[in-house]
């Protein structure tokens, strides 16, 4: 917000064009009211035709002039330090923030509500847009330009895929630019100048990706070279570690959470059942790829696939992935594990299945258990005894 006598200087930017405003005061004529004043506008339009655009000078009421402007800014947002502490910098310049937070398709459509990044939002003081993933990132994970990294993790293309989706959102929200947190060295794939660099430029954000934890290292930013931010006020950090995080956000009262997993799909485990995938199933769906996430799996000599659930808020998901051709297994007369058995598989499959999802219940030392099977539009109940731990352990992925 801007409120003004005299001469002042405004500036309004936007993410295609910056408009400078310059208001030039001259004396009051005799023949002007009181609290008016004669002012020249100049407005200067910087597009790649270095248009000039003069408005010429008219008479305003100073006294009633307040102009209000918050330039919104897009900040990627997954809610760890580093991206926490980029909101909480640019916030406290003044911007009007938004956080864009994406779900990998593992958690998108499958019962999650997102609550912890919303009220990390929340204590920020910040609105969070959150997008869950689906065919679109699957395709790119089929074909990445740049490879995977250690395990599966296609962490450049990852970045250009959802850098391009905020900057949709950028225009649509008419922000100025969009910012992350990273650091320069901090990654060994995505996070050196060189793979900064090619994640901007294909992501057709060239200039309007500012990384305010590094900037200092790197060339200056559109945004930077308008003014818009104070270069000088942002942070040259590098590398693996964290002691400046940690003391900006003690300094400024931020909340340190304990250091996550990382990303799923950096994870051995999460490698070596894909593999597994599409070894078995190299057409392989979405559904199918989001169930390496979930569960224990198990692998016939059919070709069919068993998972069984190991939490609640796997049954949920489990529940949420269901396709047609899947048969549903779950206990009949106690609460316990779902399991969904998928592909070509015989009565004999359909038997162990249910003796596997048996054994992973809390009523596995009883001799039979029943069992319900949903298949398409049959449901069975069958009674089965619990697998014993070297059949689960001789099938297991």
């Amino acid at each position: 917000s801007c409120f003004f006598s005299g001469k002042i200087d405004i500036s309004f930017y936007h993410p295609v064009y910056s408009a400078l405003i310059v208001f030039n005061e001259t004396r009051a004529g005799s023949a002007m009211h009181s609290g008016e004043r004669q002012v020249n506008f100049f407005i200067h339009i910087f597009t790649d035709l270095k248009y000039l655009f003069l408005i010429p000078r008219r008479t305003i009421k100073l006294k009633q002039c307040i102009l209000t402007h918050m330039i919104k800014c897009i900040v990627m947002f997954s809610g760890g330090l580093d991206s926490t502490i980029a909101v909480h910098v640019l916030k406290s310049k003044g911007f009007d923030v938004l956080a864009l937070h994406f779900v990998l398709p593992f958690y998108s459509h499958v019962g999650y509500s997102h609550d912890k990044i919303k009220k990390k939002a929340e204590k920020l003081g910040v609105p969070v847009r959150i997008i869950e993933e689906g065919e679109e990132y699957l395709a790119m994970f089929k074909n990445p330009h740049f490879g995977f990294g250690k395990n599966i993790n296609p962490c450049i293309d990852c970045r250009i895929h959802r850098l391009k989706q905020a900057a949709r959102i950028m225009k649509e929200e008419s922000a100025a630019f969009i910012a992350t947190g990273e650091v320069v060295g901090q990654r060994p794939m995505s996070q050196h100048k060189e793979a900064l660099n090619a994640i901007e430029k294909r992501a057709g954000l060239r200039g309007y990706l500012l990384r305010p934890l590094s900037a200092g290292l790197l060339a200056p930013t559109i945004p930077e070279e308008q003014g818009l931010i104070d270069r000088a006020s942002l942070f040259s950090w590098f590398g693996r570690g964290r002691k400046p995080q940690f003391a900006y956000a003690n300094e400024h009262g931020l909340d340190i959470a304990a250091p996550a997993g990382g990303c799923l799909l950096t994870h051995e485990g999460t490698a070596l059942r894909f593999a597994e995938l599409q070894m078995n199933n190299p057409d392989f769906s979405l559904s199918d790829f989001k169930l390496i996430a979930f569960g224990r799996h198990f692998r016939f000599n059919s070709g069919a696939r068993l998972i069984v659930a190991r939490i609640d808020e796997e049954n949920v998901a489990l529940e949420k992935l269901l396709e047609t051709d899947d048969y549903f297994l779950m206990m009949t007369d106690v609460l316990g594990p779902l399991g969904i058995l998928r592909g070509t598989c015989s009565s004999d499959d359909v038997q162990k299945a249910c003796g596997i999802v048996a054994r992973y219940s809390k009523a596995r030392m009883q001799p039979l258990i029943n069992m319900t099977v949903t298949h398409k539009e049959t449901i069975s109940i069958l009674n089965v005894k619990p697998a014993i731990d070297a059949d689960c352990v001789a099938c297991r992925v």
